[in-house]
Formats: C-alpha cells, structure tokens, sequence
C-alpha cells in the first residue's frame, strides 16, 4: 500500500487539462449553509463551493460523477473524493499488476483530468461493505467531511447501484446529517424526486473530460467501450435528486425515497437513518 494514495492527491489545485472557466481559489470561502441552500444555480446545478465525491470504487467518480464534477470544478468548486474500497473486484483486469495496487493509481489520473484537488482511498473490501458495521463506515465518512468541509456531497443513487453504492449512501446520509450538509445522488431520468441538470455550454468540454477520465481507467479496458457509450445517451444533461435535502428550502424540495434493506443480512441490520426518508433500492 502506498501511503500518498489513502491521504491527499499529489495533484492539488490541478483542473484538468482544459482550461478553467473560473479559477479556483487555494482556500474558497465556504458557502454557509441555511434554510435556503444550496440554491439550484442555472441549469439545476446546486450551488456549492466545496464539493465531497463518496464512491464504493474507482470509475464510478469518471463514468457518473465526472460530468457533474467538471462542471462543479469550472465553476470554481474545490473538489473532493473518497472512494471506500479499492476496487480489487473487478472481474476485468487489462494489465499484469494487482487491481488493489493499479486502481487507485488510476483514480488518481482520472481525478486530476475531473478537476479534483484531494483524492483518499479507503481499504474496506470491494464488494464487502455490507459485511462492514455502520458505524464504522459512517465514522470514515464523517472524517472526509470534518477534513473538506464540503457544502454538498455527491453519491450514486442507492435505487440504481448495487449493494456496496446503497451501503455509501446510507453512510453518507448518517454522516451528513449532524454536520448538516446536503447529500445528492446522481440518478436516472424519471426516478422520484429527480431534477435535470442542464451542462449547456460546458457540455461539450465536459464529456470530453468524462471520456478521458474514463478511459484513465486502463485496467478496465475490456468494459470501456460500453461506458464511453454510454456516455453518448446522456446528451447535455444529468439528473440528481435529493436523498439528505435539510438545507433546502422546503419548496424547492421533492421528498425522496429509497431503501437498502435487504442489502443487509439480518444479523447486521443498520439502524433507520433519524429524520430520513425510507430507503428503496434494487433486491441484491
């Protein structure tokens, strides 16, 4: 294990390799959290200047995150992420080198493409986060926020992904919730609660990053081309919605709903997130 990949990237204040829009600043002001915040910004983005990616792998930042973190990035955002696992099971391996070893490399090229100033690795199992108990995976969780102090944190739709991607968004919501920071998912057009978030003029530029974010990722070689793919159906825009939405102004809020439990054995049974909305996702 390599030290520099479970702290900080080595790519700090780097935005890719497409010039910015908006520099971002060395220390940006937070965006102080209320009742009305984060506002939606043109085109449905939230607003926010310091943003926190949670994974349960490498990729997923590149393949569903990226579009939206370029966008966040140019936008003058600083950018974090936290992939919990390392991604060692993947059933696709191009290279000659071990996938707990390679990966997080990988991420760490596909982050600096996206804009991202500070990458951490976990090392909990790839396709073992059920295994692992709540509290200790919400309490990792709450040391990226206590570090990053992020106004809005990103996660995959726990509805779409499999058991580890519901397993982080349950993590994250617990952890969230006493820091008092939104959580969105991005998700897929028509899900509850959804929002489409126009990329307009950057849409071109950021699937362009995307794609090459994506294809950092050489030891997955074999299922790239299916991704980059498709990456051509999403067109100019994503959709989020909103699985932790306490800063939001209540009339801009559509109560989300989604569930995780039976991604869990009965032995180890997380306990309901407080003041949540009921979790609802794919049978694993």
């Amino acid at each position: 294990m390599t030290p520099a990949l479970a702290t900080t990237s080595g790519y700090a204040d780097r935005t890719g390799w497409l010039p910015a829009l908006q520099a971002a600043s060395a220390t940006p002001a937070p965006v102080p959290l209320s009742v009305s915040t984060p506002e939606p910004a043109v085109g449905g983005l939230p607003r926010a200047g310091r943003v926190l990616a949670v994974t349960a792998r490498p990729g997923p930042e590149s393949a569903e995150l990226g579009a939206l973190l370029y966008a966040y990035g140019q936008g003058g955002a600083r950018l974090a992420l936290l992939s919990l696992t390392r991604g060692e099971a993947s059933p696709v391996n191009a290279t000659r080198s071990r996938l707990e070893t390679v990966r997080p490399w990988e991420l760490q090229l596909a982050s600096w493409l996206l804009g991202v100033s500070s990458v951490a690795v976990a090392d909990y199992p790839d396709g073992g986060l059920r295994d692992y108990g709540m509290p200790q995976l919400t309490e990792r969780v709450q040391r990226a926020i206590a570090e990053h102090a992020p106004d809005l944190i990103l996660v995959l739709d726990p509805a779409t992904g499999n058991c580890d991607d519901a397993q982080v968004a349950r993590a994250v919501c617990l952890a969230a919730g006493p820091a008092g920071v939104p959580v969105a998912a991005r998700t897929t057009p028509g899900a509850d609660g959804d929002w489409l978030v126009e990329l307009g003029s950057l849409s071109d530029a950021a699937r362009a990053v995307q794609r090459s974010a994506v294809r950092a990722h050489a030891s997955q070689a074999e299922g790239l081309p299916e991704v980059l793919s498709g990456l051509d159906s999403h067109g100019s825009g994503e959709h989020l919605r909103w699985l932790r939405p306490d800063a939001v102004e209540a009339a801009l809020v559509i109560a989300p709903r989604f569930s995780v439990d039976e991604c869990w054995p009965p032995s180890i049974q997380p306990e309901p997130v407080p003041d949540s909305p009921q979790f609802r996702a794919r049978s694993c």
